[in-house]
């Protein structure tokens, strides 16, 4: 295999031997949802683009730094880097991403997004050139989670002209990166990008007594290959992306004591603790453009994603004969216990932090660790008629679509016993492959949706319809036997999603916003549970003006059922897989968004922009204790929905130089309905900055430094413990276009 070091480099050097070719024909690739600022402000509902310029103030590698730009984004913090992130839009639940549409490149990008919707693949940030964000009426074209929105990343076009960059940097705790492209268009048509993405790092934690590090090696390797002739309405698109991603992350946190004592500490019962993926893509792309008002596209994509993430599960206090008759008791009660004082499975709450400590011997095969090795793909067809027309006076925009879509999860996973002797993890008992998990779940789901922008005078309404018509099963073999049927289930769910939105232009700058839609989230493969449906209401005001814009949204989502699915990532003590109905509940909230420049002058500016948002979120009704939600009365908080956040940024530019100041703000959340004690997280105000000198027409040096103020706060609670924010990390880098 080649290095990926020396591959980078052998792009850049192929860059600088090719000459400019004379102007291209025009591309008509569709990768892009909203596609650009002026026209994000046009759409009836709420929508966000971040373009390349924007992304490239900070050059964050990280997607959640970059959501927070927009508002009624919601996070809960896991790992620091962003590798496997928990974003809500409007409120809905944050784990894994589970419950928003993700797409890459207009493409659906979760390993399975029917069948198992949680995002344990993340594309990688840093390789994008925008970031699109769609909520409300505005996402009734996309599926198949509509009540929140969608989030659809954007990877490297292919250049007009044959070009490249090169883009790395160094920074604290051993962390490069490095991103590589080149390519271009000839007089024929024929198009290409070669594309390369390599990020390490050490990791920010330390475990203890051990050497290993707590980091992460993530490659990323992108072609794309295109042809469409300049006086063809023809044009064919073939993409290949293949990433692999090594990392050393656990689901086990801390207590809230050695949290204050050592934010970036790790238990040294998590030192085997490890995640490897690998992702494969293919997208074939054809696209007719009929007339100048007529055009159709037909993406043909394929996903497959294998992973295996092996991390430490619980504890059997008295010991077991092998990893199958396991009796678990999971981190999170030993930390709970460990929290509360008190103690737990016959030992004292001072023996539970010894355990934790490492300065107590547990019995032979008392530890469990998990081998989480799964498979997935997702694979489907779909296509788009796009329709402008003239009729009776009135413009029309017409879009009909089309997925046929499949997908499947495969697990294959085993338990091992290890015991603690001397403060190191001593391997008791292998296991048996399949004993922790055997079994596979696949989903077909068929998507329609039709999607009409109609423009008559200041006004523009856009009535849509989707249909979601999915069908899920399981099948379980016996544990520890390969494929020896056990059981099956399934579930079918088949529903129409109507949605208006509408906008009036006041005057050239101010229009009213606002529309009414049926949101969805599909539901699991359990019998019995119900899909996640919620009406949802929006209103607001858009201001724009070449040198201020400013948007002011509320938004109100009325829940029939909130839908709740078990997971590990939950650190909720209930059968991986199985789901559980919330019934009723109520998120409601208010989005503020306004970009201005303070200060202009001859080649010196101060941008400013402020992102801001309050949201209020509660179950409906009481609902008896469950292994999910907990005993949960009505009026209780839906969990990890914090009250206010905000970000603002602050732009010093003058000649070749611009600075930016980043300000994040964010409310403490409960992690639990019931939000008792150790069951909130802390408010959290995080400052970044960065620094960018244009040396020449091609070089740009760059710097940043995230959490300037080195704040230690607890940022999450889930699987299994108190986790932190990112330490303070300075890095220095340089941008060359060639």
């Amino acid at each position: 295999m080649i290095p990926p070091r020396l591959t980078l480099l052998a792009l850049a050097v192929a860059g600088c031997s090719l000459t400019a070719a004379q102007e291209p024909p025009v591309k008509i690739e569709e990768v892009t949802i909203i596609g650009s600022k002026a026209q994000a402000r046009r759409i009836t509902g709420s929508a966000h683009y971040i373009g390349e310029e924007q992304l490239r103030e900070f050059s964050y590698s990280d997607i959640q730094r970059i959501a927070r730009e927009v508002p009624g984004v919601s996070l809960q913090i896991e790992d620091g880097y962003g590798l496997r992130p928990n974003i809500s839009i409007r409120g809905v639940a944050t784990e894994r991403s589970g419950r928003i549409t993700l797409l890459e490149d207009n493409v659906l990008i979760a390993p399975a997004p029917y069948s198992a919707p949680s995002a344990y693949y993340f594309p990688t940030a840093g390789r994008m050139s925008a970031v699109e964000v769609l909520k409300g009426p505005a996402a009734i074209t996309q599926g198949p989670y509509t009540i929140g929105g969608a989030l659809n990343m954007v990877s490297t076009p292919i250049p007009n002209a044959w070009s490249g960059n090169v883009q790395t940097e160094i920074g604290d705790d051993a962390t490069s990166r490095t991103h590589v492209f080149f390519g271009g268009r000839n007089e024929s048509g024929f198009g290409l990008l070669l594309e390369a993405h390599q990020w390490d790092s050490d990791g920010f934690q330390d475990i203890d007594r051990s050497g290993k590090d707590t980091g992460l090696d993530v490659t990323d390797y992108t072609l794309k290959l295109s042809y469409a002739p300049q006086d063809s309405a023809h044009a064919l698109m073939l993409k290949l992306q293949d990433a692999t991603q090594d990392s050393n992350q656990s689901y086990l946190g801390l207590t809230d004591n050695d949290f204050e004592r050592d934010a970036y500490r790790r238990y040294g019962l998590s030192a085997l603790d490890n995640i490897h993926t690998e992702h494969e893509q293919q997208i074939l792309q054809y696209r007719f453009a009929a007339s100048d008002s007529l055009d159709f596209s037909a993406t043909l994509y394929n996903n497959e994603h294998a992973r295996n993430w092996f991390k430490t599960e619980g504890i059997d206090f008295d010991g077991s004969a092998n990893a199958q008759e396991f009796s678990r008791t999971s981190w999170a009660n030993v930390i709970a216990a460990a929290n509360a004082g008190v103690g737990l499975g016959g030992l004292a709450a001072a023996d539970l932090q010894a355990i934790l400590d490492g300065e107590l011997d547990t019995p032979s095969g008392s530890l469990q660790l998990r081998a989480n090795d799964r498979e997935y793909y997702s694979r489907g067809l779909q296509m788009a008629v796009n329709w402008q027309a003239q009729l009776g006076g009135v413009q029309h925009d017409l879009e009909i679509g089309l997925r046929i879509h499949e997908d499947e999860e495969d697990r294959l996973q085993r338990n091992s016993t290890y015991s603690q002797v001397g403060g190191e993890l001593r391997l008791d008992d292998l296991g048996i492959l399949g004993n922790a998990g055997n079994r596979v779940q696949r989903a077909q789901a068929l998507s329609l949706h039709i999607h009409d922008q109609i423009n008559f005078g200041n006004w523009t309404v856009s009535p849509g319809l989707r249909l979601e018509d999915i069908e899920q099963e399981r099948e379980r073999y016996s544990d520890g036997e390969l494929r020896t049927f056990r059981d099956r289930r399934e579930n079918a769910t088949r529903v129409w999603l109507p949605g208006v939105g509408f906008l009036y232009q006041v005057t050239d700058s101010l229009a009213l916003v606002g529309g009414v839609h049926k949101g969805f989230t599909a539901p699991s493969n359990a019998p019995g549970v119900e899909e996640e449906v919620a009406i949802n209401y929006e209103f607001g005001l858009r201001f724009d003006r070449p040198s201020l814009s400013a948007e002011l949204m509320a938004f109100y989502s009325d829940y029939d059922n909130l839908l709740g699915e078990c997971t590990a990532s939950s650190g909720s003590d209930c059968t991986i897989g199985d789901a559980f109905n919330g019934d009723a509940a109520k998120v409601a909230g208010v989005e503020f968004l306004l970009s201005t420049d303070l200060v202009t002058g001859g080649n010196f500016r101060m941008p400013f922009s402020l992102s801001a948002t309050y949201l209020e979120g509660e179950f409906g009704t009481d609902i008896a204790d469950t292994d999910f939600f907990g005993d949960v009365s009505a009026g209780d908080p839906i969990p990890y929905l914090p009250e206010a956040q905000a970000r603002a940024s602050l732009g010093w530019i003058f000649a070749d130089l611009s600075t930016y100041l980043s300000v994040s703000y964010v409310d403490e959340v409960c992690v639990r309905a019931s939000c008792g004690l150790f069951e909130k997280t802390d408010a959290s105000l995080t400052v970044d900055v960065s620094a960018n000198y244009s040396v020449n027409d091609a070089l740009t040096l760059f710097a940043r430094v995230e959490n300037l103020s080195a704040t230690e706060d607890i940022m999450g609670r889930q699987p299994y413990g108190a986790r932190p924010n990112k330490v303070r990390t300075s890095a220095l880098g340089l941008r060359w276009n060639f």
